[in-house]
């Protein structure tokens, strides 16, 4: 025979669970009416609205090439919308209600997030409007590649959750403990691997010139790096702990007709130290299309320099 179970054992349990559903609950509860379930001719995702005037945020990929469709809100009310603009290289898109809609959803800073914190997933997975998953973060500044037609772009400076997201989950959001927007989801990456594309100020930047000029503009690079601590002697040397370490290099790309390998560790791009994705991804923007980029790489323990000439982003 099994020995019973301890009671006071199972009601701590209790209350543990109990804390945990309540926090699901109310954030579910917080972000959901923001979070419409997003419809076109070729496709469908979701979208989170972040003014109170009728603007959405949902994934580049979401609408394609489309320039309208509809979406649907948690409570039934739907709307026709416009897409205003579309960023590949960050995988965002701006759109636009034409009829009512909820106000903003809070946003946060997923430069505050870290590894093993509470967040939730909310969107419409499959056409079902409001479904809300739950898990942890389990990295961030992660970065990968992603075909589309012959192309290949690179997605920068994502979060990994293990929160479930399904087809339709794309343009959701990720919101942490306290309701707060820190990531808009992607499923780009396939089923079973949880990213989202983070709200800081980079993504922000992005956002408010999608809504200003209906595009970006961006210096395109084509790496894809991890963050990696740097060696001892390193890190004293520069004064800096971590660098980005290259794992794949888009062929024929800028990176690779400059002589950049896979196994560098980057240090420094255009003379300023980075420790993160968001450090390359922030210097990227139109001004350095074309313009000669000094590039710091440690190389079986050298440092060498290498000069990349960015190109901008077309044909995504």
């Amino acid at each position: 025979m099994a020995d019973e179970p301890d009671p006071t054992v199972a009601g701590a349990d209790a209350t543990a669970l109990d804390a945990y559903s309540r926090t699901i609950i109310a954030v579910a509860e917080s972000v959901t009416p923001h979070v419409a379930s997003v419809r076109m001719e070729r496709g469908s995702g979701s979208a989170v609205t972040f003014t109170d005037d009728g603007f959405l945020l949902t994934n580049a990929h979401v609408v394609g090439r489309g320039t309208g469709g509809a979406v649907v809100f948690a409570d039934g009310s739907e709307s026709s919308f416009e897409v205003i603009g579309a960023d590949p290289l960050s995988d965002l898109a701006v759109l636009a209600a034409r009829g009512s809609a909820p106000g903003a959803a809070w946003l946060g800073d997923a430069d505050t997030l870290v590894v093993g914190q509470l967040v939730v997933a909310v969107g419409s997975p499959l056409g079902l409007a409001g479904s809300v998953t739950a898990g942890v973060v389990s990295a961030t500044g992660r970065s990968f590649p992603v075909g589309a037609g012959r192309a290949t772009r690179v997605i920068e400076d994502v979060i990994q959750t293990d929160a479930a997201l399904n087809p339709g989950n794309s343009g959701g959001a990720l919101a942490d403990s306290a309701g707060r927007v820190i990531g808009i989801n992607t499923a780009v990456a396939g089923v079973g691997l949880g990213l989202a594309i983070p709200i800081n100020p980079t993504t922000r930047r992005i956002i408010g010139t999608l809504l200003n000029h209906g595009r970006v503009r961006r210096a395109y690079l084509g790496i894809v790096s991890a963050p990696t601590p740097l060696p001892a002697p390193i890190a004293r040397r520069t004064g800096q702990r971590a660098g980005m370490r290259i794992v794949d290099i888009v062929a024929g790309g800028p990176a690779d007709r400059a002589g950049l390998r896979v196994g560098d560790l980057v240090l420094s791009v255009g003379r300023i130290a980075v420790t993160d994705a968001q450090g390359i991804q922030r210097q990227l923007f139109a001004e350095m299309i074309g313009q000669p980029m000094p590039i710091t790489v440690l190389r079986n323990g050298a440092m060498v320099d290498v000069i990349a000439v960015p190109t901008e982003l077309t044909g995504v």
